[in-house]
């Protein structure tokens, strides 16, 4: 499996993406040169929210520049064996989830 990068999130875990999940990405608006970005919404989110099975986080991040319809950009990672694996990322209006509340 190629990882376009390795990363150390907010919460010290590891977060991969792979080439496959990169490509998925780019499929949504805005978010062809988006690497950057979704590494700088992990380092730094404005606030995370958890899947109601507690095995997903959304990382959300606001971008004011963007247009109020797409304000948020959200990048979703699954946690497997204590490594994160981005599902998909794009740009939201709003932020859903339960908010996740580190220990």
């Amino acid at each position: 499996m190629v990882y376009v990068f390795e990363i150390i999130d907010k919460n010290k875990k590891e977060i991969h993406l792979t080439e496959e999940r990169l490509k998925h990405i780019r499929k949504h608006p805005h978010m062809q040169d988006s690497v950057e970005k979704i590494k700088d919404v992990l380092k730094n989110p404005h606030t995370t929210r958890i899947e109601d099975d507690k095995s997903v986080l959304y990382f959300y991040k606001e971008f004011k520049e963007m247009s109020k319809q797409e304000r948020y950009l959200m990048v979703s990672v699954k946690y497997l064996n204590g490594n994160g694996f981005v599902i998909t990322s794009f740009f939201t209006n709003k932020i859903t989830g339960e908010i996740w509340k580190t220990k």
